[in-house]
């Protein structure tokens, strides 16, 4: 084990150097290369020297991270949904091979994405046998113009994903024709569809389709939604195939009998099923709204819409639909639709597409049903009591920037904003309501506030401001 980085509160360090020095005081294990630049050259000189020696380590490697060092920089500099901003990774470029391409098939993804896949004649790249690349999809396929028995150039993205990069048109074989990409489902033989803009086709056989089935199933229960223990993708298929399962919500209709039957399963490991499934009834409603799978509703989106709207009946419900007589239902449903796609576009960091996909979920009676069953069996549809504690809307439509070292943690000030309904952002605009101004601010975004003449506050005022 190797250590990259301390985490905790009041570390007894101000630099990203010093914590690796100190796990080493501490008798930890921190890699000896790391070292400490002033200079963009001072960088390249690092790269280019471990573009070589990376082989002579220990390790496999693909690249090089370079941080911010100040630890309070690091702090005011924050992180997105997935990544910090004060790290970058620089990627050294990947071994390429060549190797004929026998033939393309197609899967099928937990949403009813269709993935073409180029299945290789084997090869050795980075130290692993390569058979199967991803083609992405059709208009990758007509970009490299790839066809069955090309020669074509291998590399590992990130030294661990292969995927095909080039082709060799001398070697192509004199009686070679074009790719005409799949038009049905290759699992269920549903008549694929593609939407205006989407890159990618999909099968519409949401309920019948076997791998949708399956990946839906297997993707609520994985570990970041309802993380139920004692059931793995293996009795998903298992469940499913013997029709016991056909969709979610089916889980928490099993009984220990039921499953016994299953292979490999005996009275103990049924009981860890069944005891799994009943104790995700208490898993929080967002993880809940991620693990319904709507496409284009990830983690954080999925928190966004449970702080927002509190309950799922508010989500499904938003904005009050219109009366629907006679000859005015088509337009009417289509108004409602429309009205519901902008209130959510309303939410910060809602997309369009996000919203028209959210919307098509709610609106289709089959899912509604899933959703009354959930409801039914028990599961956590609206946020709790605890969650709900001290929220309220005193900063309504407020943006706020924070920024320098304060006595409170910034994510504890950042998190007083979102419950009393502000919104947190990393960087000073016209649009910024408050700057909370602390020790140590960034010189840059004093001056941009002072610009921009934007309202500083201190932490004593802010939190007098959300007493």
């Amino acid at each position: 084990c190797l250590l990259y980085s301390l985490a905790g509160n009041n570390l007894p360090v101000k630099t990203q150097y010093d914590s690796l020095e100190y796990a080493r005081k501490w008798g930890f294990k921190a890699p000896k290369e790391s070292k400490l630049v002033d200079s963009i050259e001072e960088v390249f000189e690092f790269i280019n020297h471990w573009d070589v020696a990376r082989k002579e380590l220990p390790y496999e490697t693909d690249g090089v991270v370079i941080k911010v060092n100040s630890l309070d920089q690091q702090d005011e500099l924050g992180f997105t949904a997935k990544a910090p901003k004060w790290a970058m990774a620089y990627k050294f470029a990947a071994e390429q091979v060549s190797t004929r391409l026998e033939e393309i098939t197609y899967q099928v993804g937990r949403t009813g994405s269709i993935t073409p896949v180029a299945n290789l004649e084997a090869v050795e790249i980075s130290g692993t046998t390569v058979r199967r690349a991803s083609l992405h999809n059709a208009d990758q396929i007509e970009k490299l113009d790839i066809r069955v028995g090309d020669e074509v150039y291998v590399e590992k993205g990130g030294e661990i994903i292969p995927k095909i990069v080039a082709i060799d048109l001398s070697k192509r074989p004199a009686d070679s024709v074009p790719t005409v990409y799949a038009t049905h489902c290759p699992e269920c033989h549903t008549e694929l569809v593609r939407s205006e803009g989407d890159a990618k086709h999909y099968c519409p056989n949401e309920m019948a389709c076997p791998p949708q089935v399956k990946g839906r199933i297997q993707h609520f229960i994985s570990r970041k939604a309802m993380d139920i223990d004692g059931i793995g993708a293996e009795t998903v298929d298992q469940l499913v195939e013997a029709q016991m399962i056909h969709n979610y919500a089916d889980l928490y209709d099993l009984t220990v009998e039921q499953v016994l039957p299953l292979d490999r399963m005996a009275q103990k490991s049924a009981e860890n099923m069944i005891n799994g499934i009943a104790a995700s009834k208490q898993v929080p409603f967002e993880r809940l709204l991620f693990g319904l799978g709507i496409r284009y509703v990830g983690e954080t989106v999925a928190k966004k819409l449970a702080k927002h709207y509190k309950n799922i009946d508010a989500l499904i419900k938003m904005p009050a639909e219109p009366e629907k007589n006679g000859l005015d239902l088509f337009a009417d449903v289509t108004s409602a639709a429309d009205k519901k796609i902008e209130e959510l576009t309303s939410v910060p960091e809602i997309g369009e597409s996000i919203a028209r996909s959210l919307v098509e979920f709610i609106q289709d009676d089959y899912h509604i049903a899933l959703i009354d069953r959930l409801k039914t069996a028990g599961l956590q549809l609206a946020l709790s009591e605890q969650q709900l504690e001290g929220q309220t809307e005193k900063l309504t439509g407020k943006s706020f920037v924070i920024s320098g070292v304060f006595q409170m943690s910034r994510n504890n000030l950042k998190k007083l904003v979102e419950d009393n309904g502000g919104k947190n952002s990393s960087s000073i605009s016209s649009k910024t309501d408050f700057l909370i101004r602390g020790d140590k601010m960034g010189p840059s975004k004093l001056e941009k506030a002072e610009k921009l003449e934007i309202t500083m506050i201190s932490e004593q005022e802010f939190l007098e401001m959300v007493k």
